[in-house]
């Protein structure tokens, strides 16, 4: 009873989305109790780091840090059930021509189409030898088949799945030539299959691009920003300047004897952050350049933002062991 309170803190179209999510991962669970104990969660795992964020490493209100770990943490939870999910859609999308065409061959062996379904559930089909055995037991309880294949588009997020689906329940309820149907539609998707991999092959070289300026371009100019902010920095800060002329001939980014200017922590923070967000945003293109959807490039964020940082800690390094042996010459 708590936990489906705590759903309620959910939009509905957001907790309808997320029902749908989990019937699509097959696990047998009652989505507003699992959405409830998914926000109960984010409140309290999200106020413990916040304190514990604000005590130890900043004095940023915890007000502000609370709602940013929660959805943090909740984006946690939901990334990798949508991946699995997808994970699941993109195998049976790779085998579904293989397993019309074995379907299409079945019949024209002299097998019904119930008959021809259920021989083509095999081993090496994976993740659609248990969809075709779930439509093979729907039909031995007496549901038709043409609604047994739409019943199946419920479990599982694929628009390809989908509209085959419902073009083979097209051809049963007009009475068509099913195995002809079933071997266009193999054909049809195997020539789809083609042209999705002689796109993504011509937009690689986007994906390269965007990836060189997010790991090497960007924290190559920020190292040897930083650094060179800082050197300005001592610089000034060792010349005595007066007062009068430190106020004519003030500079917004460096900070003069007395005067008070941009810090290092802060440079610091906003390179970081910079590259953080530059990261995200790229991860983002390159899940809707390469595989056609945004929500596909939450895999290569964690590996962006990290391979970023640390190209920009070894610049920083580097430049520091270089010109810092040159400037004390």
């Amino acid at each position: 009873m708590i936990d489906r309170l705590f759903a309620k803190l959910f939009p509905t179209k957001l907790r309808q989305s997320y029902t749908q999510l989990l019937r699509y991962t097959g696990v047998k669970v009652n989505a507003d109790a699992y959405i409830g104990r998914m926000v109960l969660a984010g409140i309290l795992i999200g106020f413990l780091a916040a304190f514990a964020t604000n005590y130890f490493f900043t004095k940023i209100s915890i007000w502000i840090l609370w709602p940013a770990y929660f959805l943090l943490i909740e984006t946690i939870i939901y990334v990798p059930i949508m991946l699995k999910v997808d994970m699941h859609a993109k195998e049976i999308e790779n085998i579904l021509p293989d397993a019309l065409q074995l379907m299409s061959s079945n019949m024209k062996s002299g097998l019904t189409v119930e008959q021809s379904l259920l021989a083509s559930a095999r081993p090496e089909f994976g993740p659609f030898e248990k969809e075709l055995n779930s439509i093979g037991k729907q039909v031995a309880t007496g549901k038709p088949l043409e609604f047994a294949l739409l019943d199946s588009t419920q479990r599982v997020s694929s628009e390809k799945y989908r509209k085959t689906m419902e073009l083979l329940a097209s051809g049963l309820r007009s009475g068509g030539e099913i195995a002809k149907l079933l071997d266009q539609a193999s054909a049809s998707l195997k020539h789809q299959k083609m042209v999705d991999q002689k796109v993504r092959s011509n937009v690689m070289m986007y994906v390269i691009f965007i990836f060189s300026a997010i790991c090497f371009g960007a924290p190559i100019l920020f190292g040897l920003s930083s650094f060179l902010v800082e050197v300005i920095s001592q610089i000034f800060g060792q010349i005595d300047i007066p007062a009068a002329a430190s106020q004519k001939f003030s500079m917004p980014m460096v900070s003069f004897s007395g005067a008070e200017g941009v810090s290092k922590e802060f440079v610091m923070t906003y390179m970081l952050s910079s590259m953080t967000i530059s990261a995200i945003m790229g991860g983002f293109i390159i899940g809707l350049i390469s595989k056609g959807k945004e929500k596909y490039g939450f895999r290569y964020i964690p590996i962006l933002i990290i391979f970023s940082i640390v190209m920009f800690l070894l610049v920083r390094l580097a430049v520091s062991n270089l010109m810092g042996s040159i400037l004390t010459l």
